[in-house]
């Protein structure tokens, strides 16, 4: 693929999509009737405050959770309904995690970290390591494969649990509030990482409360009640934001 070019093809597909929770007699509808796509290659933030739905709408996109009704079409595949192997299976085929708390085994160094999505899908050692190497090197601490995450900065520990997310060639990045642990500085790092990603055809979903954070991203998703108020570029949302009331802006 072309530098920073989208195909005309969605990797992901939401389709009328609802999840409801129950609890006692009361029925939350954090997703309610969304409908989204997400072609191949593009760089999307999806932002909403706490209760807006971004959350549930993230493990969908992740094959963390199914929906309650509707669909989730991510690259081809209907994996609305799957069973827990099966969705296990396509998150570790289609799917690299970043993670705010980087989620790093402290008795793995760092090379056997970035290794371990690869080991459970089957990988063999010399290609574990060389794809693991290779990642690492892609972000720039190869150097450090034998450290253990305690002797990591943060910001280095986040660079670790992105070439972890890199390593099995996925689909698609999701990085749930990559930044949310991290000083200014180091944020900008993280987010320089992302964009330099997509430059290279990588298509990334960023789920972020922080409207600084949304602004990396080249589209924009504002969720609000669990329902879709906002879907355009940036540029748009920038004008859209200032305009919302003081009592939904998030």
């Amino acid at each position: 693929m072309e530098q920073g070019k989208i195909e005309e093809k969605p990797l992901i597909e939401l389709i009328d999509l609802c999840k409801i929770y129950v609890t006692g007699d009361e029925e939350v509808r954090a997703n309610d009737g969304i409908n989204l796509k997400i072609m191949n290659g593009e760089f999307v933030a999806i932002i909403g405050k706490s209760g807006s739905g971004k959350s549930t709408t993230m493990n969908i996109i992740g094959a963390l959770d199914v929906p309650t009704s509707g669909k989730y079409i991510l690259g081809g595949i209907d994996v609305s309904q799957m069973k827990d192997d099966e969705l296990a299976s396509i998150r570790n085929k289609m799917i690299g995690f970043i993670f705010q708390q980087y989620h790093l085994l402290p008795k793995l160094n760092i090379l056997e970290n970035v290794e371990l999505p690869l080991l459970y899908a089957g990988k063999g050692k010399a290609a574990r390591k060389e794809a693991a190497m290779a990642a690492l090197d892609q972000v720039g601490i190869k150097h450090k494969w034998h450290n253990f995450p305690n002797q990591l900065s943060g910001g280095q520990q986040q660079r670790v649990s992105i070439a972890r997310a890199l390593a099995g060639n996925p689909s698609l990045i999701l990085a749930d509030e990559p930044t949310g642990a991290l000083d200014s500085k180091t944020s900008k790092e993280v987010l320089a990482f992302l964009k330099k990603l997509h430059d290279g055809g990588t298509t990334v979903v960023l789920i972020t409360h922080d409207h600084s954070v949304a602004l990396q991203a080249n589209r924009i998703v504002r969720l609000y009640d669990g329902k879709i108020i906002f879907d355009g570029p940036t540029d748009e949302y920038i004008e859209f934001e200032s305009k919302l009331d003081n009592n939904l802006y998030g």
